[in-house]
């Protein structure tokens, strides 16, 4: 997961938290106006956004990783594996519509054993498919809840396959690619087969620039020049074995400053383009707009769609040095989450957006001696999570879960913006807002994030949609400080005139729209 050192801080899992579904509305038409007045001139008047008829990309999904937090999930009540399973994945929580498996290598030499996830490879050629139980369970979980996209990703082969025949600090043994690849087409084809799991697309490497030496979870090293062979075996073996799913690759740490430049270097290899779904990057230097801006290149140039795939742990310090420890469950990681989300698919034009893990255990402070700590932010914990569980839960038995304003932001976008949604640019933003605009055969999913302070004045906004006939408002959903994806009031338009959709500063809201 990470840059540097990856410090992914996930065990377990766990408490309650009440999700707050749309409201049906009645509403407003927005103002069909083609005229962009751009930023608010005085105190009251209202911006008019115009939606561009122009598509700028179809969308994927949005979603997280079950890393690592099942190992722990397994040991908890029923019902709770069943609540949060529900948070994550049913339309009354958040509605994932993608989750990440981790494919786990073995843990050997893995110094936490909570992010040692077992592998089903006993040797080459034999299998256990009964091994890494609480993986298995969310993955069926996520299945049997309809999650349209189900990925399988790598952090390391199982060591028959490594350099140093450890799960961290080695390397792709060179020549074992085919193998490798064999081993992981067998995986898929068997959940398939034996449980109904559709994985749609494989990643054979996270992080490849990055052994994880350190061994605090799994990591293997695989060179710039041998990503080519693994696209390449991995593309094959699936064809023959289970030509339903598709490789991405190569998740990079780092978009602007490794992904970017080495991307070009594998993929223009012979043979290798025709294998690659997507083009799957992560963003830990937490680049810049000027900085990320480049990366938007590489889908024209090699004709593939860009995902972003893992992010998190970000603690406030800036731009290449954001990553590290920090608990924060409040609205400041709220609104950086959804701007960083603008950025990735405004900036970059990802298709898809994965956070890096659903639950973790590093709350940094102790729920039960002091339970109004959750909802504070301290430095001894880590910015992994969408929900958090007690790492004590095996000796004080509290299986609580805690959300975060990052669960409920997410969910502003995963909930509403379905696979096969086209993005539209908007012009007109005024300043210290961003917008993101969704059809959706026919209907429309408006964000708005509004970045100002807490003492700016609520923005008053009128979206102009393509064609000029209007769209009826049917819904609105917002997360601030004080609310988690809560529904907001609408108010019917009187005597013709559509009123202004009014978004307060610190907040993310989205709304829906049907044409009219």
């Amino acid at each position: 997961m990470t840059v540097l050192t990856r410090k992914r801080r996930c065990r377990g899992l766990a408490m309650a938290l009440a999700v707050l579904v749309l409201a049906s509305g009645i509403v407003a038409t927005p103002s069909t106006s083609s005229a962009s007045r751009g930023a608010i001139g005085q105190q009251g008047a209202a911006a008019t956004l115009t939606v561009d008829p122009a598509a700028a990309q179809t969308m994927v999904g949005f979603g997280a990783s079950g890393a690592w937090w099942p190992s722990d999930l397994k040991s908890f009540p029923k019902a709770v594996q069943g609540k949060v399973a529900d948070l994550l994945f049913s339309p009354t929580g958040i509605a994932l519509s993608s989750y990440r498996y981790n494919i786990g290598g073995g843990g050997v030499g893995v110094t936490d054993p909570t992010r040692a996830p077992q592998t089903f490879l006993k040797r080459p050629g034999v299998y256990d498919w009964s091994a890494d139980a609480g993986g298995m369970l969310f993955l069926r979980l996520a299945r049997d809840r309809g999650v349209p996209i189900l990925a399988g990703f790598v952090n390391s082969a199982p060591t028959a396959w490594t350099t140093n025949h450890k799960s961290c600090g080695g390397q792709l043994i060179a020549g074992a690619e085919r193998a490798f690849a064999s081993y992981l087409a067998r995986v898929v084809r068997h959940l398939r087969s034996a449980d109904g799991i559709t994985l749609s697309y494989i990643s054979p490497m996270n992080e490849p620039d990055n052994s994880f030496g350190s061994c605090g979870q799994e990591g293997m090293a695989v060179p710039v020049g041998q990503r080519a062979t693994v696209v390449r075996d991995l593309g094959e073996a699936l064809a023959q074995r289970a030509p339903y799913a598709r490789v991405i690759a190569d998740e990079s740490s780092l978009a602007a400053f490794q992904f970017l430049p080495e991307v070009p270097q594998w993929l223009s290899t012979p043979g290798t383009s025709t294998w690659v779904a997507a083009l799957a990057h992560h963003t830990y230097e937490f680049p810049t707009d000027a900085q990320a801006a480049p990366v938007a290149a590489l889908a024209s140039r090699f004709d593939k769609p860009l995902w972003m795939t893992e992010i998190c742990c970000y603690d406030g310090k800036g731009p290449l040095v954001g990553f590290g420890p920090q608990y924060d469950p409040t609205i400041t990681s709220g609104m950086w989450l959804a701007n960083t989300i603008y950025q990735d698919i405004a900036v970059i034009g990802d298709s898809q957006f994965d956070w890096w893990t659903a639950l973790s255990g590093q709350l940094g402070c102790d729920p039960v001696a002091s339970p109004t700590c959750v909802a504070g932010l301290n430095s001894s914990g880590w910015n992994d999570g969408l929900l958090y569980y007690d790492p004590h839960y095996r000796t004080d038995g509290n299986y609580s879960i805690y959300p975060t304003k990052r669960y409920s932001v997410l969910g502003n976008f995963s909930r509403y913006v379905r696979p096969g949604a086209v993005r539209h640019p908007v012009t007109g933003v005024p300043p210290g807002v961003d917008v993101l605009a969704f059809n959706d055969r026919g209907r429309w999913t408006v964000v708005v994030v509004n970045n100002n302070g807490q003492a700016v004045p609520p923005v008053r906004l009128r979206i102009a949609f393509p064609g000029g006939t209007g769209a009826r408002l049917t819904g609105g959903n917002r997360t601030s400080a004080t609310e988690n994806l809560a529904p907001i009031k609408l108010h019917p338009a009187r005597g013709g005139r559509s009123g202004a959709l009014q978004v307060p500063s610190q907040s993310v809201t989205t709304y829906t729209f049907e044409n009219a």
